[in-house]
């Protein structure tokens, strides 16, 4: 009977959890005008793809998605890069003033976006990059969030690991790359799932920084669907339904790498 109960709360949860994706499919197909239906409907009548292409009509949306794409993907990997080597540094080198630096880098966290705005702009303004894709890319090189949690997957990997390889003539470079790499993979993993979807999702920077309808971001470009006194619903809800299923194609390619990282750190 336990078990049971345990079993439903489970699905319960999860068709809670699935009810605004479910509810974004249905609105996207449902016809323009019965969108705010009071109760909401989830058989409309009439039911059409028309909003998708709609959606392609009254904006550049594959150019869109596009950018959003292989920005995403570039600071996912510049910032998997860097982390990871900051991370070696952090736990593996020792050098002075270590833990209070580290302590310092994690004090950036608590430092939002939103303070560091104007000094970015500036910076980007002096460089001349505004309105570029690297001024959208800047400040999403380096994570102390990834940094941090890289660190704590190194600490688990046995220094022996690294001893032996010293003992064969192998450096901090070849020890990084041939031995702690391939055994943090799982964290590795999770981190690209948080970096692609911090970037996939960003809209203030992009908003402060971007001009050009050609640079333009995904977060950008449904925003633009948004009309000034009337916004078509259904257009909106299908852009974000587009919107998701990069993420979920993604965690679907990577699930298995973030169950195991989970089930390292709890075994920890």
């Amino acid at each position: 009977m336990g078990k049971a109960l345990k079993y439903l709360l489970v699905v319960a949860g999860a068709l809670v959890m699935l009810f605004p994706f479910a509810w974004a499919v249905i609105t996207s197909i449902t016809p323009s005008g019965s969108v705010l239906a009071t109760p909401p409907d989830f058989t409309p009548d009439g039911a059409n793809l028309g909003a998708y292409g709609k959606l392609l009509e009254v904006t550049p949306f594959w150019r869109i998605l596009l950018n959003s794409a292989w920005i995403g993907a570039a600071s996912t990997i510049l910032q998997l890069v860097t982390s990871a080597m900051a991370a070696y540094a952090f736990a593996r080198l020792p050098f002075p003033g270590r833990g209070a630096l580290f302590a310092v880098y994690l004090a950036t966290l608590m430092v939002p976006l939103q303070v560091l705005i104007v000094p970015l702009f500036i910076e980007m303004r002096t460089f001349n990059l505004i309105d570029t894709y690297f001024a959208v890319l800047a400040p999403t090189i380096a994570s102390a969030f990834g940094v941090f949690l890289l660190r704590q997957a190194i600490a688990q990997v046995p220094k022996e690991f690294d001893e032996a390889a010293v003992l064969d003539g192998a450096g901090h470079f070849r020890i990084f790359a041939l031995i702690v790499v391939p055994l943090i993979r799982p964290a590795l993993a999770t981190f690209a799932i948080f970096g692609f979807m911090a970037s996939w999702n960003a809209y203030l920077w992009p908003l402060v920084i971007i001009k050009s309808p050609e640079f333009m971001t995904l977060p950008l470009g449904l925003a633009e669907l948004h009309g000034r006194f009337t916004t078509e619903w259904n257009v909106v809800m299908a852009g974000s339904v587009v919107s998701v299923v990069p993420i979920l194609i993604l965690y679907l390619f990577a699930q298995k790498h973030v169950i195991a990282s989970v089930a390292q750190s709890g075994l920890k």
